[in-house]
């Protein structure tokens, strides 16, 4: 299951930022320069695919791979 979620957002990352080389404990910010509008962009995607609502409270709590694939697997988002 995580390593779907893992392909899943690797590939989310890479279609809007053209970045590739995730590992888990990639920082989005840190590691890979993501804006705001980028990190937004990210979870846009995430909330069509899933068909959820990520609270902004919520967001800038997942500032790592990891983090999201906690995140998704807590609240049942595992049907990638």
């Amino acid at each position: 299951m995580e390593e779907n979620l893992f392909k899943f957002i690797e590939d989310a990352i890479y279609k809007i930022t053209g970045q590739k080389g995730l590992v888990y404990d990639t920082d989005f910010v840190k590691d890979l320069g993501l804006t705001s509008f980028d990190v937004m962009n990210i979870v846009c995607v995430f909330e069509d695919h899933f068909d959820v609502e990520i609270p902004s409270r919520d967001v800038w709590k997942l500032r790592r791979v990891k983090d999201v694939i906690d995140y998704m697997i807590r609240k049942g988002l595992t049907d990638v």
